[in-house]
């Protein structure tokens, strides 16, 4: 008995609080979880497995330029003579009645157009001065002109455009296309998000996974310095011993997803064997100083500098190497002109400028390359702006409010139709009139356009599934 009374000891000293946690999760109460929700608690399969689409898919790749702070659509796609007539005028007051507004107090004035539109390629898009690039690919975008959301804040509708909820814990857009089809390259994420001009209201949790499988998640690369934080081995720690180490902690990660399937596990074990290889990959794909001068001078990139045109040039090597969704914000759009420098006449044209020649430039590279029919490019806001100018607290800020009823996209590639425009809002540019397109729509037709049907497309979470648009959006067929 004393033997017996002994091993029961020892082994109760070995056995801490969490283990007596962890145990219990995985017997009796994970058997009678998973019978309330007639679901498993743990998924067997690898995070990291290459699914197939649902159907054929259009497009392969995707790189989404989100200009963070809402761009003006009334400046530079969404052309509209009376509100040049307009300008300076008081607001009607049947446009603000019922309506919530971010800063606008009292009766603003009518705003008009600050740049020069003409039309542009056999398509007639008009296009604005502020960017003379561009203009001269409208025949190879398609244009939105009637999208609209729900959330007028920057943040809430940062979070709205990516993850489908204007609140945080949501997958984002990138998680859910890795999730369901996987990279095609195994040394690289298949998920890489590139800055420009600081980051975004939502902060980094935009490119989060959510309550997916974290292997989905963002990873953020940088243009100048490292191009992974803490990528890089210790001092002391060659590649050799690296490796050695890696192969050690795993080996210990599969005894314990042997004991426990957590999926956790596995998306640990696949991270710690993808951050070895991209201590290679990486850098040799980030170094845009590789590219033709020819090349460089086209987009107007600096190797060595934090650019937007960096980012652009970047974005194509990636996608170019099989990462499967590259998502680049640039941020300095919020143009409320509280200062000379952020109004919609020099803020917005700084921007554009900013901008203009790479955007072009990464369309026509692809083009070149044989890219941009697998290669889905979008670009745009959070939201749009009002035609009216802001008023704060009796002031006029010679920028616009915040416009959750009508702002402007353009995509590019992947399946699109090129040469057209979809939707049409009123004679000043306040809200869609006809063929509205919505934040879950435009989410749909992403998906869609990579093989995916968004109705599908589904994670189980707390008990009911989830997905990128929620219970809503339909695939904007017209475009496709």
């Amino acid at each position: 008995m004393n033997i017996y009374k002994e091993a029961i000891i020892k082994e109760a000293q070995y056995n801490t609080r969490r283990h007596f946690l962890r145990k219990c999760m995985s017997g009796m109460g994970a058997l009678t979880l998973g019978t309330m929700v007639n679901q498993p608690l743990f998924a067997s399969e690898n995070p990291l497995d290459l699914p197939n689409p649902h159907f054929s898919p259009k497009a392969k790749h995707v790189i989404y330029l989100h200009m963070a702070g809402a761009p003006s659509q009334l400046e530079l796609f969404d052309y509209k003579p009376l509100l040049e007539k307009l300008n300076g005028q008081d607001c009607p007051a049947s446009l603000l009645e019922g309506k919530r507004f971010a800063f606008i107090r009292g009766v603003p004035k009518m705003l008009g157009p600050q740049s020069t539109f003409k039309q542009h390629g056999a398509s007639g898009a008009w296009i604005s001065d502020y960017l003379p690039h561009f203009s001269g690919v409208a025949d190879d975008v398609c244009f939105i002109k009637s999208m609209y959301t729900n959330e007028f804040n920057h943040a809430p509708a940062q979070f709205y455009l990516q993850t489908g909820s204007p609140r945080t814990g949501r997958p984002c857009m990138g998680s859910w296309v890795t999730y369901g089809l996987g990279s095609e390259n195994s040394d690289l994420p298949g998920f890489i998000v590139l800055l420009s001009r600081g980051g975004t209201s939502a902060g980094k949790r935009i490119w989060g996974s959510g309550f997916l499988p974290t292997v989905h998640q963002g990873v953020q690369c940088n243009t100048k310095g490292e191009p992974v934080l803490n990528l890089e081995n210790p001092q002391g720690i060659d590649s050799a011993l690296r490796k050695k180490s890696i192969q050690t902690i795993n080996e210990i990660n599969e005894l314990e997803y042997n004991a426990t399937n957590d999926p956790e596990i596995l998306t640990r074990i696949s991270q710690y064997e993808l951050a070895f290889k991209m201590q290679t990959s990486v850098p040799d794909v980030m170094n845009i100083d590789a590219e033709p001068a020819y090349i460089k001078e086209m987009y107007g990139a600096t190797p060595g500098e934090n650019s937007f045109a960096n980012n652009c040039l970047l974005a194509r090597r990636l996608v170019e190497k099989g990462v499967r969704f590259v998502q680049l914000y640039d941020q300095g759009w919020d143009t409320h002109g509280a200062s000379p420098g952020n109004g919609v006449d020099q803020g917005l044209r700084d921007s554009c400028g900013y901008i203009d020649q790479a955007i072009t430039a990464l369309i026509l590279d692809l083009k070149q390359r044989g890219m941009l029919e697998e290669t889905l490019v979008v670009w745009g806001g959070e939201f749009g702006r009002t035609p009216m100018m802001e008023a704060r607290t009796g002031k006029n800020f010679f920028g616009r409010d915040h416009n959750s009823e009508a702002f402007t996209i353009w995509m590019a590639g992947g399946g699109v139709k090129n040469g057209i425009t979809v939707g049409e809002t009123d004679e000043i540019g306040f809200a869609g009139i006809r063929d509205r397109v919505h934040i879950h729509d435009l989410q749909a037709t992403i998906l869609h356009l990579l093989g995916l049907n968004h109705e599908k497309l589904t994670y189980r979470f707390q008990g009911r599934d989830y997905r990128l648009t929620d219970v809503h959006g339909n695939v904007v067929k017209s475009i496709v």
